[in-house]
This record gives structure tokens, C-alpha cells and sequence, in this order.
């Protein structure tokens, strides 16, 4: 029979990135500080599994829905960023590099998982364009097969739905990255998306 140690320590372990051994040692942090970390931080997860939703507009999560960024009439929401994961947009967000809109996929196109055009809510995303009068979508998709492919397929569906300007964000070479320890992808990428000096 399962102790709760044991209970809690799985369900620790289920988090993307920790294991059981890590998952044992962050509860034994919590538990050294019951009263200063474990009990707020357990009455915070109460509180942001009923506060916290998915926002009607860009599927990004917020407190409110439609989402802080959204609502925001400083940024830019004549430009729509296409990530594939709010984690892609918190990236973005936290490099301060973008002042448009997002659109959240929630995942890729992807046989191997099931995941098909229908889960990524591209037909609220086409409504969207025309609805704001949209003048450009950047895909901001990742450079594995499945980012490019459902990168591909957006831009055939928004090319049949809309009139819209399409851009893609460049791949290469990281910023001090030596050639010589490049992978052949990020090289032949790097060749393809060059542009004048």
C-alpha cells in the first residue's frame, strides 16, 4: 500500500523534467519548511487550479480570460505571433523582442500523438485575421519535423482563408556559436535562410 510520501513523490515525478529522485529531494525541501513554503504553496495550487484558464481570444492562460496580453492596446494586435506552447510565448515574452498578439497552438501536427489540423484551433485563428484585420502572421513554429510541418500546413490553410502576409522566423547559426560544432540541420538551414551582408 502507498504511503503518502510515495503519493505525493509520483505525482511530483509527473512534472516534465523531474524525476523520482528529484521529486524526493524537492519534498523533503517542502517538508523542512512546512510553514513557509509546503502550506502556501499548496493553498497557491488550490487557488490556480480554479483562477487560472485558457483565454477565449489566443488560448494563452491567464487569471481572465480574454488574457492580460490580449487586452493590452499598446501591443501591436495587427500582428499575430503563431507558437506552438505558451511555454514558446513566455520565450518570447521574456525576451521583450515582440509587441503583437499571440496565437497558442497547443502542439503540432503530429500522427504519432494524434494530433491533427482540428486540434490546433486555426479556424478561431482565420475568424481572428479577418475579424482585427490582421496585416501579418509570423509562425514562430520549432525547426523539428513536426513544427515545419504544421508550419507548412498554417500556411496553406491561412492562403486558402485569407489574404494575409505570412512570415516565418529565420533558423541558422546561433549568435557566438564556431561552425565546426553545428549540426548539419542548423548548417543547411543557415545556407537557406541567408540574406545580404
Amino acid at each position: 500500500m502507498a504511503t503518502q510520501i510515495d503519493k505525493i513523490v509520483y505525482l511530483l515525478s509527473k512534472i516534465p523534467g523531474v524525476g523520482p529522485r528529484s521529486a524526493r529531494r524537492a519534498l523533503l525541501h517542502l517538508l523542512k519548511y512546512r510553514e513557509q513554503l509546503m502550506l502556501p504553496l499548496a493553498e497557491e495550487l488550490e487557488k490556480s487550479a480554479k483562477l487560472i484558464k485558457h483565454c477565449q481570444i489566443c488560448n494563452n492562460i491567464d487569471d481572465n480570460s480574454p488574457c492580460s496580453i490580449c487586452l493590452d492596446n499598446k501591443r501591436n494586435q495587427k500582428i499575430i505571433c503563431i507558437v506552438e506552447n505558451i511555454s514558446d510565448l513566455w520565450a518570447i515574452e521574456r525576451g521583450k523582442i515582440f509587441n503583437g498578439a499571440y496565437h497558442v497552438l497547443g502542439g503540432t501536427l503530429s500522427v504519432s500523438h494524434g494530433r491533427g489540423p482540428d486540434d490546433l484551433s486555426l479556424k478561431t485563428l482565420a475568424s481572428r485575421i479577418k475579424t482585427d484585420q490582421v496585416e501579418e502572421v509570423i509562425i514562430a513554429t520549432s525547426a523539428t519535423l513536426d513544427g515545419q510541418t504544421t508550419a507548412f500546413y498554417i500556411t496553406e490553410f491561412l492562403n486558402k482563408e485569407t489574404q494575409i502576409h505570412i512570415t516565418r522566423l529565420a533558423y541558422g547559426i546561433p549568435v557566438g556559436a564556431e561552425l565546426d560544432y553545428l549540426d548539419d540541420s542548423t548548417l543547411e538551414a543557415s545556407f537557406i535562410s541567408r540574406k545580404a551582408f
